[in-house]
This record gives structure tokens, C-alpha cells and sequence, in this order.
């Protein structure tokens, strides 16, 4: 092999010197491996007292997006907070990913959008207050997004503290028995309400 002469970054640019570029953002590489196989059903099809959430998440002009990803936690129908493992087990042969059992109640999901920008959260209803605590993690984000999504207008603090047209930003439209639409919008008209927990 004969001898490459070394390259340098001036001579990739016609030696001309490099500028800085702009801070990379966050993603989109949610897809490649943090979403597992059932992630979104927090009880199986046909579990008694089932409720499905789903809806899309929109950015600041309205579009869906196609690459977020959303985590959930939740009580489950007692109000315990348990958080039991089960959501991600792994195969003690193989060490693929096995999924959840069907039985224990983690209380955690994950679900990534698809190229429409939907998700979709199969579970129960929370006992207590009536929420579910939503992550979201999207291109264009450096930091994530907390927030909630209720399944009804229960009036606790964090609701009544709002005004009604933000308070709305929370909570879920029923569509139909069983059934809850919820859309998260990162800006803009309508922007769903985040929470600062740091």
C-alpha cells in the first residue's frame, strides 16, 4: 500500500478556515433503542376496566411530530405507587428483551410516535388523583418535558391553580366509553401545560 498523505480538517474546506456550526439538538434517535416491544400497555388486551389514551404530539407550527417519545408513570387502580419491576424484562437465556408479563402492574410505559406523530397508552385508571405523569423527550428539546395528562377534571391544586383555558392543555376528551384523546403541543396556541420539577 503506498503512503496517503495526511488530511486536514482545512483541506476537507479548500483551506479555507472552518466556522463554528450551531449546538446539536437532541434526537431524533429515540427509535434505535429505547422503545421495547408492548411498551405502551400497561395491562393486556381485555383487562377488565381497560382505558386507552392516545393522540399526537404537535411542535410549535402544528405539525405532527414523527421521532418524540413519551414516558409514563401512573398509580394503579388502588393508588399504589409500587413501581414493581416487570416493565422491560430481559431473557435469562438470550438476553433479549422477554416483555411484560401480563400480570404485575409496573405503573411505567414508553411509547414512541409514529410517522404521524400518534401514540397510544393502554392502562387503568389511576386511583387518587386521576393522572398520569408524562416525560417528553422530542428533536429540537435539550431538556424534557414534564406534564400531565387527567382523565377527568378532579380539581386538585395543580388544576384549580390554572386558568380554564390552560387547565383544559391537562386534561383528556373522552371520545368515547373507554377511550381518551390527549394531544401534546410543544408550542404555540393551545401549548400544553409543563411542569417545573427541578
Amino acid at each position: 500500500m503506498g503512503h496517503r498523505p495526511r488530511r486536514t480538517v482545512g483541506d476537507l474546506d479548500g483551506g479555507r478556515p472552518m466556522r463554528p456550526t450551531p449546538s446539536q439538538t437532541v434526537g431524533p434517535f429515540y427509535g434505535y433503542a429505547l422503545p421495547f416491544r408492548g411498551g405502551g400497555d400497561l395491562v393486556p388486551p381485555g383487562h377488565p376496566g381497560a382505558v386507552s389514551v392516545h393522540g399526537y404530539v404537535y411542535d410549535g407550527a402544528g405539525d405532527p411530530v414523527p421521532d418524540a417519545l413519551l414516558e409514563f408513570w401512573q398509580a394503579d387502580e388502588a393508588g399504589n405507587l409500587d413501581g414493581r419491576p416487570g416493565s422491560m424484562r430481559r431473557d435469562d437465556v438470550d438476553g433479549s428483551f422477554a416483555g411484560r408479563d401480563g400480570v404485575t402492574f409496573t405503573g411505567f410505559a414508553r411509547v414512541a410516535t409514529d410517522l404521524g406523530g400518534h401514540w397510544t397508552l393502554r392502562t387503568v385508571r389511576p386511583g387518587g388523583p386521576p393522572y398520569i405523569a408524562v416525560c417528553v423527550f422530542a428533536r429540537g428539546l435539550l431538556h424534557h418535558l414534564y406534564t400531565r395528562v387527567y382523565l377527568e377534571d378532579a380539581g386538585d391544586a395543580l388544576l384549580t391553580s390554572l386558568p380554564a383555558d390552560r387547565r383544559a392543555t391537562l386534561v383528556a376528551a373522552p371520545e368515547r366509553d373507554g377511550v381518551f384523546r390527549f394531544d401534546v403541543r410543544l408550542q404555540g396556541e393551545g401549548e400544553t401545560v409543563f411542569l417545573d420539577l427541578g
